[in-house]
């Protein structure tokens, strides 16, 4: 069965969130997807936890903002081959390169995908 680009972009979505849910122990609140030649970009909205929130807006706020990224950072970084795998599954393509940044201000979080190529799946 052929999936729109749209499909796709929500199945990617949903198994980000999934992935968000399982190893990190909490979902966003929402997630979109764009999908534009060989990159893959996938924004979270609401990723933070209440008490990365009140860290966040501590006293001491530079100190608890990186804290929160560096901590975050890492956690992604051992999940990554989860993560690529996940594109993979989903597009037949193998992933490159894996960037992110979070906001501990608006609680959004960035992740790209550098792919190895334009997934064959979008030219049917």
């Amino acid at each position: 069965m052929n999936m729109t680009k749209g499909q796709i972009e929500a199945q990617i979505s949903d198994a980000v969130i999934r992935f968000e849910k399982e190893y990190m122990g909490r979902g966003p609140l929402e997630a979109k997807t764009y999908i534009v030649e060989d990159l893959v970009v996938v924004r979270l909205k609401g990723v933070l936890t209440r008490a990365e929130c009140q860290l966040a807006e501590s006293r001491d706020v530079h100190n608890g903002r990186d804290l929160i990224k560096r901590m975050r950072h890492a956690l992604l970084e051992k999940g990554r081959p989860m993560l690529d795998a996940i594109i993979n599954d989903i597009l037949g393509t193998p992933v490159k390169s894996l960037h992110t940044d979070l906001s501990t201000i608006t609680g959004e979080r960035v992740i790209i995908f550098s792919l190895e190529s334009v997934p064959e799946i979008l030219h049917n």
